[in-house]
């Protein structure tokens, strides 16, 4: 058993099991809950990405039920589908299966979900974004930024009516942005908390210091954004509908776009590439793995 202890609120996947695939079953939920507990991850959010609706009403039931039964997961991520269609943004979520922000959809996936739904990462300036974050917040759901190319004002606005966090800042956006305009600068200036995928893959050492300069281990969540593939041998795979390979190095790479598709790390790991780029103190690194995402779901 891993000595190092956290709470990760986004993970896709581990060990083959996919939380969004229509092959999933409980036992398998239990499955990866055990791997990622060995790994050291105490408590954990079983994320599921945009994907059809005949995939929701499979796997939401079925993470609904672990969550009843199970500590470890305190809630359910929804990835979507309510991101950006926009290529960047949009990441490797389908783009056929992304929505609109609107409530009566997130009503459907909530009752699916029996109302484990915990966590939603969205984009702001999607058409009904702002009534959809005001009735999440109203219903006790935390909102996250993501998959967004959202302006400044967008961004404030999104602030104003109660959205607290940040999905994966720096990810999930275009390779080539406004160097002085663009939602990175935009969320580092607002009160929003980030999450950050420090595997050492998605993010360079001086992008995690500037961070850690902006918001301080107050306001830093790290998360491993683990795929399915996660602890899987090095070769080729398919997930999210895309084909991918997982390095030797342990790099996921989406093979149909110039992007990643989530990281094959564990929290334990993410926290040892932070611990190297950024020396924090025990007491800080305990924070941003663990204390705030606990504050966060109230545990």
């Amino acid at each position: 058993m891993n000595s190092f202890q956290g709470i990760d609120l986004q993970v896709n996947g581990w060990a083959g099991v996919d939380f969004s695939s229509t092959g999933l079953s409980r036992e398998a939920v239990n499955r990866a809950a055990d791997l990622l507990e060995a790994e050291g991850t105490e408590k954990f959010l079983p994320t599921v990405v945009t994907t059809s609706p005949e995939s929701y009403q499979h796997v939401l039931p079925v993470l609904a039920a672990a969550c009843e039964e199970d500590s470890r997961l305190p809630g359910i991520h929804l990835e979507g589908p309510f991101v950006s269609p926009e290529d960047g943004a949009v990441g490797t979520h389908p783009k056929p299966h992304v929505r609109e922000p609107s409530l009566d959809s997130f009503r459907r996936l909530q009752d699916r979900a029996a109302g484990k739904i915990c966590l939603v990462t969205l984009a702001p300036e999607g058409p009904g974004a702002l009534p959809l974050i005001e009735y999440l917040v109203e219903n006790n759901v935390t909102v996250s930024v993501g998959h967004t190319l959202a302006s400044s004002w967008q961004i404030q606005d999104a602030c104003k009516a109660g959205a607290t966090l940040a999905t994966h800042l720096g990810n999930g956006i275009s390779n080539q942005l406004n160097r002085t305009d663009n939602p990175i600068w935009s969320i580092l200036a607002s009160p929003l908390s980030v999450m950050l995928i420090t595997d050492g893959f998605h993010l360079p050492p001086d992008f995690i210091r500037t961070v850690y300069a902006a918001k301080g281990p107050e306001k830093i969540i790290l998360t491993s954004d683990a795929a399915p593939v996660a602890g899987l041998e090095p070769g080729e795979y398919e997930i999210f509908g895309t084909r991918v390979r997982l390095t030797e190095e342990g790099c996921v790479r989406n093979l149909n776009a110039p992007t990643l598709s989530g990281s094959a790390a564990a929290l334990s790991q993410c926290a040892d590439v932070c611990r190297e780029v950024l020396a924090p103190g025990e007491k800080e690194l305990r924070k941003m793995c663990w204390g705030n995402a606990a504050a966060l779901l109230k545990i």
